[in-house]
């Protein structure tokens, strides 16, 4: 994807028009592309702005004026609910269809996580797993039974 254009050259092309140069021979004369010159010529023309609209993506998220919704929803939830099941209440109850990895994203973002299965209580017996190999050896050591 090529670069934009900078907001100088678009001002030097559209003085050159409003001062009765055509948009065509500006665009030949400032090296951009005739459609260009066309499309800035004509929405100066229409309504009178002379900077570039902003690119890319808006900041937030559609789900952000429903923040205190969703998040409400997991405060007064203590079952856990699944993603799922809160995507389909959103559909619901407010009309907003998301998918599921742009609420988990929303979640995310506000510090909330979601356990996929409760915690395991301590072994009495202490570390139950030993690493494989040792530091400095090329793998696993072989179990041996002592006598």
């Amino acid at each position: 994807m090529s670069r934009a254009y900078s907001s100088d050259l678009r001002e030097r092309v559209l003085d050159a028009v409003a001062e009765g140069q055509s948009a065509r021979s500006a665009a030949v004369h400032f090296g951009v592309g005739t459609a260009t010159a066309v499309r800035w010529v004509r929405r100066w023309r229409e309504t009178g702005e002379r900077v570039a609209h902003k690119q890319g993506h808006p900041v937030g998220s559609k789900l952000d004026v429903h923040a205190e919704y969703l998040l409400g929803l997991i405060a007064a939830d203590k079952g856990n609910p699944t993603l799922e099941a809160l995507r389909t209440r959103l559909a619901r109850e407010r009309g907003v269809q998301v998918a599921i990895s742009t609420l988990w994203g929303f979640y995310r973002k506000h510090g909330v996580t979601f356990k996929k299965r409760r915690g395991m209580r301590k072994s009495p017996l202490g570390k139950t797993d030993t690493p494989h190999g040792q530091p400095g050896s090329n793998g696993s050591q072989p179990s041996t039974l002592s006598v």
